[in-house]
């Protein structure tokens, strides 16, 4: 059986670590292709929208004109949604977490800001504020941006508005 030096140990430990940074890289952009990856999954929300918002209360209803703005920045890792109503000026980001296998939704506002754990489900994405309140958006049989709010009400889940948003004519 052969004999190795101390030193044939070590170069031997300097090979073998020289071998697993060289990979480091790899893994790197394997993990940022697997979030772009996750990212394009909601690649159905991209584009300028305007439309129809309409509240829900009580028995009443109240609609005002929206315009939506989302897309991808940061090489697609990040999807941004600039949200303007006469009612509601919201920015929000939108990544996808490889270490959770979650998407976080991000919004922002003049009253503040939250962070939101979403997943994708049967062709929606849902944002889930709790167990009492969700976001729903979906791209509908005829091209539109439906996008939703819903409460938990008597173990039935009701709408308290709803947008549904055409896509606007692209500019040059």
């Amino acid at each position: 059986m052969p004999q190795y030096s101390y030193q044939h140990t070590q170069v031997f430990k300097i090979i073998v670590i020289t071998f697993f940074v060289s990979l480091l890289p790899w893994v790197s952009l394997l993990a940022q292709q697997t979030e772009k990856e996750a990212m394009a999954k909601l690649s159905f929300m991209v584009g300028n929208w305007k439309g129809p918002s309409t509240s829900f209360k009580n028995d009443t209803q109240n609609s005002v004109t929206v315009l939506e703005e989302v897309k991808y920045i940061m090489d697609g890792n990040l999807l941004v949604l600039n949200l303007n109503s006469p009612n509601l000026q919201l920015h929000t980001v939108i990544n996808y977490s490889i270490k959770d296998s979650t998407y976080y939704y991000q919004p922002f506002s003049k009253k503040g800001a939250g962070k939101y754990k979403g997943k994708i489900e049967s062709n929606q994405f849902i944002v889930y504020f709790n167990d009492q309140r969700r976001l729903v958006f979906e791209k509908t049989k005829n091209a539109e941006f439906h996008e939703y709010g819903e409460k938990l009400v008597n173990n039935r889940w009701e709408k308290y508005f709803e947008d549904i948003l055409k896509q606007l004519p692209k500019k040059d």
